[in-house]
């Protein structure tokens, strides 16, 4: 397990490095610059600028330096907040964009699993149609239109719930985000339980342990639940990723203070190194969760064994 943990985690470098890369050249191809404004600088100060942050520098020396920087830990100087760092930026939005999204996967899971367990011991009943019903409209549907529509409804004709993100502290600011967030991937772990968990029912152990007398609750909760949930954790990666990604609307519709908003900001003032460290911020906490997805295989499923 050891070996193959060493192993992933070195096999990481590569796709993260070209993650940096592809980012690089990317917030550097788009028109303008970080200090682009409509008063237009002095030729003499804008070079002294540009001096000061490397940009006059050729592109590959400006990547390499920045590599060098991420080798040390440093993120960088924000262009657009002129006195803090990525760093000190990241710390304070991190937190909130990790609540939320912690929350939304948990949800997730907890509805998602329960669902698509009931769908499949009630297969082809109407409870059954009613979830796979329900799944397919919340995969069809993205989160910003589903943010929009819960805040008309909840927020606006109900009153039941603050629009957007307030100074009380409490469960009602958080309510219509992690909502907004957790409806996909509720209806795609459903569909995900419900089709493993027929699977799983229909296999001889599972007869075995009817035979024995043991009732529909112990035999799913003893016996089925374990290996019907390895679709499901194989779904956890590209799930953690989508709420992640989807919290960068999520958070601009909400006025949530996350680090999504200020990736928004960062893209829109041409902030490169605050967009560069919010980049390798997601991708890293990205592969890492995948790399615990893996090793939690070998945890649920005892037959799963890493050489």
């Amino acid at each position: 397990m050891l070996r193959y943990t060493l192993l992933r985690i070195l096999g990481a470098i590569p796709t993260l490095l070209l993650v940096i890369a592809l980012a690089f050249l990317m917030v550097h191809a788009a028109p303008g610059g970080p200090f682009s404004s409509e008063r237009v600088l002095p030729e003499h100060v804008e070079k002294e600028i540009e001096r000061r942050y490397h940009l006059d520098e050729p592109l590959p020396k400006q990547f390499l330096r920045y590599v060098s920087g991420l080798l040390q830990g440093d993120l960088g100087p924000s262009y657009s907040y002129r006195d803090y760092d990525v760093d000190e930026l990241i710390a304070d939005t991190f937190p909130v964009s990790l609540k939320l999204g912690a929350l939304a996967m948990a949800l997730a899971l907890l509805l998602g699993v329960s669902a698509g367990t009931v769908a499949a011991l009630r297969q082809g009943a109407w409870l059954d149609k009613f979830v796979m019903g329900f799944s397919m409209t919340g995969i069809s549907i993205p989160v910003f239109v589903v943010a929009p529509v819960l805040v008309l409804f909840l927020a606006v004709k109900l009153q039941w719930l603050p629009a957007g993100w307030t100074s009380e502290v409490g469960l009602k600011r958080l309510f219509l985000p992690v909502v907004t967030l957790a409806l996909p991937q509720i209806a795609y772990i459903a569909r995900l339980t419900r089709a493993s968990m027929i699977d799983v029912l229909n296999r001889d152990f599972i007869r075995t342990a009817r035979a024995q007398g043991l009732g529909t609750a112990t035999v799913v909760r003893v016996h089925a639940l374990k290996p019907a949930m390895l679709p499901v954790l194989s779904y956890m990666g590209p799930a953690i990723a989508a709420v992640l990604t989807g919290s960068v609307v999520v958070e601009e519709v909400f006025g949530i203070p996350g680090l999504g908003q200020q990736f928004v900001r960062g893209a829109s003032n041409r902030d490169y190194t605050l967009v560069l460290g919010i980049v390798v911020s997601y991708a890293t906490l990205i592969i890492s969760l995948n790399l615990i997805v893996d090793i939690l295989y070998g945890v649920i499923d005892p037959r799963v064994r890493y050489r």
